[in-house]
């Protein structure tokens, strides 16, 4: 009869579990690491920005009043036309909500309008997902901050 061994090759029952502790911590620091796929506030709220920009230039240039309205799920812009609001030919300037889970508390009335002086009523705008918060100001001469 031969003589048994007792260093056979493979691994133990602890070196496995250290290794899946290994990996579980490993997975778990990616996955706090990747981005929210819905994109930040403050993404929004630039491309927000870009677009009041783009309608104070708009009023500007065409030398018609151009009106921003706010809700707390989105916002859109008018032109006024032969005496009467209307949907803006632009793209750009389409109706548009903010993103997912994004809400907007609007200090005001909710709504902005830019004449073609460029000259526009202030207005303070509070974007918000869960815990992240962001403040745009559209100031009298139409500039906007964010931040």
């Amino acid at each position: 009869m031969a003589p048994r061994r007792h260093d056979e090759a493979g691994f133990t029952l602890v070196e496995l579990m250290v290794v899946l502790v290994i990996m579980a911590l490993s997975s778990a620091a990616v996955l706090f690491m990747l981005p929210d796929p819905r994109g930040g506030v403050r993404a929004d709220a630039e491309r927000f920005a870009a677009r009041v920009r783009a309608a104070q230039d708009g009023a500007i240039l065409s030398g018609r009043p151009v009106a921003l309205t706010l809700s707390r799920a989105g916002y859109r812009f008018d032109e006024r036309v032969r005496g009467r609001w209307a949907a803006p030919s632009e793209r750009a300037l389409a109706s548009r909500t903010w993103g997912e889970g994004v809400t907007a508390a609007v200090g005001g009335e909710g709504r902005v309008l830019f004449d073609p002086t460029g000259a526009v009523e202030p207005l303070a705008l509070t974007l918000a997902r869960e815990d992240e918060r962001i403040a745009v100001r559209i100031e009298g001469d139409g500039r906007v901050h964010v931040g």
